[in-house]
């Protein structure tokens, strides 16, 4: 079946689905992991994930087991247990306080108990051990749950695969259904490769989809001589569902219903954004610098209808314009320039700032400069706590929301862990806006320009559900400030006994300029039979949706809620954590262990908070720990090649240092101690022999064999390969352009590194581009961008295009019928970034640019009648004198290998 590709995908993901299984492997301790299974099944955007793991002690003593595994941080865990030689011990969840209470006694009792609160950037880390006797068995099971979440048309199915040792049968199986049609799948792995890809089986149909992952043993071994898998990274699956301008789907099952809403081909509502910037001292150094990138970026993207303005602020708030202004290329241009300069220096005075920020929206809408319909923002960025000014949280939340009052939408991004999350979350959910963390990370500006693109197209404003009073009852939340592209709101409840046949719904909104009213409607019998047969779908999910749904909506509620009414939220939030066994962060699961060891761990759900990162490291005081790693020293790949090909030009290295002796402290090194040559003969016949020296003048090494910044393979000539060598400034150089192949290369070189400083490869279709540079490769799709790190692998399927990218740094994106781009982080000799093409011979006539000039009519000349290494080229019209050259070839990674070619120079 053809799939289509849409502009808008939701992108499906459903966050780290499999277990990390970090048992000792079966050489250190005795402990073989025999199977490890992930069954997940994703039911209208709802997944209920199995992971099993089964383990046998084959040691002659008793040896203890760790399951442990990542999750998603939305998702709540439902169960776990263990069955232990046939004995089931399951995991009870219990109120959190009572749950403490049993954790608190085992610890008195100076038992291993533990609190499992560790957590990382999108996941969460759960983890048990158990002894086993010797040739015991041991099934681990956990089961857990979540409503995925659309972001910038994103859903995202991320699963960990890290089982740390060969495992014999290693399946993974993943089934989506989705009634309104799927229209688009991706799959993407850092760790897959082309022989690996063979485990992977994907099939679809117009409403499921069925993933399976399931490699033989062979294919997890990294060598035929090693034990070691290559199994060690991420594994994620994308997928995009049908979309019309309507009131959205209705889906329903025994007994509720939920109704999920994102319309396409609606206007982008003008904006008015003031972005506050925290310019304090603690934001000194990468934190700025990455700032600064980010809003250069953000502001490029403003609409020609937005308005906008900058405020910085430490002990004090300046702001960049006197009121708001239109996003034209002159103020564009000189935002940028402001935001280049911002310095980072000073205390830390949030809130003048935010109200600062307030008062310029409303100075603008009393002036009446703000457009009809319009929608406002203020975008808040901080790393840390208001130590100026006004300090008191409590009071800054007050003011700010006294301020706002209803009239804007405040967004807060906390930069790292030594702000007080909490504080920011409640001063955004208090004002119709959201808190974000951005981790401290090479992608932190990615992180702040993703987080725009969030907010950088609202759609419709003051949303809101209905449905007759007579067919549901017990609906989650029906009105919402904001509807953004990219994202999708969902409602769900309870369909009343005795109800009507029919479901109907409405939904209003306010466009730019005017009212807008969806209507839709559902027959419940028709719906209720979609849901009821199929094996490969969880049943019963819709009812936990809505559980699942109002308990996520209850807590958020809680944050900006006064005191009495935070008791009653929680309250009910609590029942039905505990009606539906989730863990939630009012619930604990107590596990439960064989008598004689210890009898429970506790395991809770972690809060995103100012503690955070000190709970990364509470696991390590409980549980006994195993290496997992390789103690031993490695030589790094390559390193023996490229010493041979050394010895072969220069002869055998000499001794370096000599031996290092226990008696010979660090700082009392021997000298370094070279053996001269035998002098020969004659040396001495003129010299003073009093001054018995002699200075033997050694003729300098050859200097490396450089490899050029560009290799060009030329089809159908007689000429192999052509070196290109970029000597003049270019500035913004446009290297290949093939609109018939629906691909352009870009990229700005400089020329005093000799280097690129960025690659950038644009497709049409799929719509994606591809930017490289020294630090990362970033991939933007739908407003949606990735980094990934050098010679981190990348195995990315789309329609359309292959992306993969091995450990030695080289990144292939490769399409059907199509040019071949190679893009590489280059070690050796004129490190830097490299292009390289394959398939040359499938470039359109219409190439051109820098470099594809060269596969348009291209002559040579004859041999020059001096010197038969040097040749005219003729291309387009104009002559490249062109020299036959000895250079290092560095498309097969290193060392490379030295190669004759004609050298042009750009």
């Amino acid at each position: 079946m053809k799939t289509p590709v849409c502009s808008y995908g939701i992108m499906l993901v459903l966050l780290s689905l499999l277990a990390v299984l970090q048992a000792t492997t079966a050489l250190k301790n005795g402990i073989d992991i025999y199977s490890l299974t992930v069954d997940s099944k994703v039911s209208s955007r709802f997944a209920h994930t199995v992971v099993t793991s089964r383990v046998v002690n084959k040691a002659e003593t008793v040896q203890e087991a760790t399951f442990q595994m990542e999750l998603p941080k939305k998702a709540f865990i439902t169960n776990f247990s263990m069955i232990i030689d046939g004995v089931t011990y399951p995991g009870n969840i219990k109120e959190k306080v009572a749950a403490q209470k049993e954790y608190s006694a085992a610890v008195a009792r100076g038992e291993s108990a533990g609190l499992v609160k560790a957590t990382g950037r999108n996941m969460e880390r759960f983890q048990v051990s158990v002894n086993v006797a010797p040739e015991a068995k041991v099934t681990f099971e956990l089961v857990y749950e979540e409503l995925l979440k659309r972001r910038l048309g994103v859903y995202e199915l991320l699963l960990k695969v890290q089982p740390k040792q060969l495992v014999k049968h290693l399946q993974m199986d993943i089934h989506i259904f989705e009634p309104q049609g799927i229209s688009f799948l991706e799959t993407e792995s850092t760790f897959m490769t082309n022989e690996l890809a063979d485990a992977l089986t994907v099939s679809q149909n117009m409403t499921k989809a069925h993933i399976r992952f399931k490699p033989t043993l062979s294919q997890q071994r990294k060598s035929p001589e090693q034990q070691d898998t290559v199994l060690n990274g991420n594994f994620i699956v994308r997928y995009d569902v049908n979309r019309t301008v309507s009131g959205g789907s209705i889906q329903i099952e025994n007994g509720y219903f939920v109704h999920y809403f994102a319309p396409e081909g609606l206007p982008t509502i003008p904006k008015n954004v003031i972005f506050v910037i925290d310019q304090s001292g603690s934001m000194a150094g990468r934190k700025i610098q990455q700032t600064r990138e980010a809003l250069i970026k953000i502001v490029d993207d403003l609409g020609p209808k937005d308005q906008f303005n900058l405020v910085c602020f430490n002990e004090e708030a300046t702001q960049w314009k006197p009121s708001l202004v239109p996003a034209s290329a002159e103020n564009m241009k000189e935002a940028r320039n402001f935001a280049a300069g911002i310095m980072a220096r000073g205390g830390t005075n949030i809130n003048d700032a935010v109200l600062l920020a307030v008062q310029l929206l409303e100075r603008a809408n009393k002036q009446e400069l703000l457009p009809a319909g319009s929608v406002s923002l203020i975008i808040l960025l901080t790393d840390g706590d208001p130590t100026v000014g006004e300090t008191n949280r409590a009071n800054i939340q007050k003011n700010v929301q006294e301020a706002i009052s209803g009239q804007c939408s405040l967004f807060c991004l906390g930069f790292g862990f030594h702000v007080s999350y909490a504080f920011l979350e409640k001063l955004a959910l208090d004002n119709g806006g959201l808190a974000r963390r951005i981790y401290e990370d090479s992608d932190s500006a990615l992180q702040l320009q993703d987080f725009y693109q969030e907010v950088a197209n609202p759609l419709l404003m003051k949303v809101a559900f209905e449905y007759p009073s007579n067919a549901v009852e017990e609906v989650t939340q029906d009105n919402f400030r904001l509807l953004f592209k990219g994202s999708e709101m969902v409602v769900a409840g309870k369909l009343r006994d005795k109800g009507p046949d029919v479901l109907s719904a409405k939904v209003r909104g306010q466009l730019h300029l005017q009212n807008i009213t969806f209507q839709t409607e559902a027959s419940v019998a028709e719906k209720e039979e979609e849901f009821r047969s199929p094996k490969y779908i969880f049943h019963s999910f819709m009812e936990r949706l809505w559980a699942y749904l109002t308990i996520q909506q209850l807590l958020e509620r809680a944050v900006s809620a006064s005191d009495s009414e935070k008791q009653a939220l929680e309250t009910r939030a609590l029942s039905l954590s505990l009606n539906y066994s989730f863990v939630t962060p009012l619930t604990s699961m107590v596990v439960t262990k064989p008598e004689g060891q210890e009898e429970s761990r506790v395991a809770e759900k972690p809060m995103e908070n100012e503690n955070r990162h000190r709970n990364i490291h509470v696991g390590q005081s409980f549980f006994r720990s195993h290496s997992t790693g390789d103690g031993r020293s490695r030589i790094t790949a390559g390193t023996s090649e490229r010493l041979s090909s050394f010895q072969r030009r220069f002869g055998p290295p000499g001794p370096l240092h000599p031996p290092r002796g226990p008696f010979l402290p660090d700082h009392m090194l021997l000298p370094d101690i070279s053996l001269a040559p035998p002098v020969p003969e004659g040396v001495f016949h003129d010299m003073d022999l009093r001054t018995k020296e002699t200075i033997i003048m050694a003729a300098p090494p050859p200097a490396p064999i450089q490899a050029p910044p560009v290799i060009l393979p030329l089809p159908g000539q007689s000429v192999d390969w052509l070196c290109v060598d970029i000597k003049r400034s270019q500035g913004l150089m446009k290297l290949l352009s093939d609109p018939d192949q629906g691909v352009e290369v870009t990229g700005q070189y400089e020329t005093e590194k000799a280097q690129f400083a960025w690659i950038e490869v644009t497709f049409k279709n799929p719509q994606l581009q591809v930017r490289a540079s020294p630090e990362h490769v970033v991939v933007t799709r739908n407003r949606r961008s990735t980094a990934h790190k050098w010679k981190e692998t990348l195995f990315s399927v789309i329609p359309g295009l292959k992306m993969t990218m091995d450990s030695a740094g080289l990144l292939l994106l490769t399409s059907p019928d199509k040019v071949t781009i190679g893009l590489l982080s280059w070690d050796g000799p004129g490190k830097g970034l490299r292009l390289l093409l394959q398939d040359t011979d499938r470039f359109s006539s219409h190439v051109g640019g820098a470099l594809g000039q060269f596969y348009q009519d291209v002559l040579w000349g004859p041999p020059a009648a001096a010197d038969d290494n040097k040749r005219t080229l003729r291309v387009q019209g104009h002559d490249h004198p062109a020299t036959r050259e000895l250079k290092l070839d560095y498309q097969e990674g290193l060392p490379g290998r030295e190669i004759s070619c004609w050298s042009v120079e750009l």
